[in-house]
């Protein structure tokens, strides 16, 4: 049997909402009766994670799992890092003072794998940059660091995958039917297959237009504030253009070609929804942006010293094998390790992925952190 907490706390500087829900929120799982001496903690930068899908199956191996969530839940449009961690913060001190566990592992899933590298390395050797316009976050440089730390079908950091997803034709922020043939990905003429020369020139526009929207933003920030205005809110369409979506013999993997998140890529494209569709000035710079954000992996990754894996899916529509490369080089550990196994990128497929996932990720638990006999 299991046990599923509700858990929810107050974090420094968020104090309970006038309608009583809490800036923290989750639940713990722990074998029914049973004070997991090891327990695993995931969080993402706005997707809810309280009932995430690896939580039963670890907590059925013995290993306490505590799904929790940020200020920022369904709010990613406001997402501030300093106060993400410190949110973070918070759980992994409840794991350690409340639960009485002794080590606690940082699952870093999906998009959850730079936040979770920024919360290690930010306890570490803290160099987190507050907000734009914003004081430290309290708290902030008094973080538990993790024992270890598992990524699992993560990416390299938020500023990396919207610009690997940019639609690189786009020549108008503001009207985004207005494009370049020249780089439309889904014009036949232009491939499948992709010249070699065809995508140096499209990942080069992909990098271009995340530094124009960075240019524009932080002008149009300079601008507003003159005014006396705070921020402005925008939106960034046709996401959903990596080459790796049409021609999965790019990056190549077991998933299937012509296939995103959101089914079709072409149509996903056209759909305005995606990544950055709903972002603000002080957003982009803080989060998309190459040049400006912290949201990014392989720098928090240097900081890394405790054991660490890395667990890529062989089928994932949206992270491929190069992600995993770049996380496992970037990651300072000498006991690091790499590991492909079957399925999408949440192991609902095939038959037995999650329990699969969850055997591997325990045994390597296990080894490290050994129960006493």
């Amino acid at each position: 049997m299991i046990s599923k907490t509700f858990v929810s706390s107050e974090s420094p500087g968020a104090r309970r909402a006038g309608a009583g829900g809490m800036p923290c929120q989750g639940v713990y799982y722990a074998p029914e009766g049973v004070r997991p001496r090891v327990a695993m903690i995931a969080t993402h930068y706005q997707i809810d994670f309280s009932e995430h899908y690896l939580a039963e199956h670890m907590a059925a191996r013995g290993i306490g799992f505590l799904g929790w969530n940020t200020r920022y839940r369904g709010y990613e449009s406001e997402f501030v890092l300093d106060r993400a961690l410190v949110d973070i913060g918070v759980g992994v001190r409840r794991l350690k003072e409340e639960e009485g566990v002794e080590h606690v592992i940082l699952l870093g899933n999906s998009g959850g794998g730079s936040l979770m590298a920024a919360y290690h390395a930010q306890a570490v050797e803290p160099s987190i940059r507050p907000g734009i316009g914003l004081p430290p976050a309290p708290g902030v440089d008094d973080l538990i660091p993790g024992d270890a730390y598992v990524s699992l079908a993560a990416h390299l950091g938020r500023p990396e995958v919207i610009t690997a997803w940019l639609d690189a034709a786009v020549v108008d922020e503001h009207d985004p039917t207005l494009t370049d043939p020249a780089l439309d990905l889904y014009d036949p003429e232009n491939g499948p297959p992709y010249s070699a020369e065809f995508l140096t020139r499209y990942r080069a526009a992909q990098v271009a237009r995340n530094h124009r929207i960075t240019a524009w933003a932080k002008a149009e920030l300079a601008r507003i504030q003159a005014l006396g205005f705070q921020d402005r809110p925008f939106s960034v369409q046709r996401v959903w253009a990596d080459p790796r979506m049409v021609d999965s013999s790019l990056d190549p993997s077991n998933r299937p070609d012509n296939s995103c998140y959101r089914g079709d890529p072409a149509v996903a494209n056209r759909s305005g929804r995606g990544l950055g569709h709903e972002t603000s000035l002080r957003n982009w710079l803080g989060m998309w942006s190459l040049a400006e954000s912290q949201c990014r992996a392989e720098e928090h990754l240097a900081k890394v010293k405790v054991p660490a894996i890395v667990i890529n899916p062989d089928a994932d529509s949206g992270v491929y094998p190069s992600d995993a490369d770049g996380l496992y080089a970037a990651i300072a550990s000498d006991d690091k390790q790499r590991l492909d196994l079957p399925g999408d990128h949440y192991f609902e497929n095939p038959p037995g992925a999650r329990e699969r996932v969850a055997d591997v990720i325990a045994r390597w638990i296990g080894e490290r952190f050994p129960v006493p006999a």
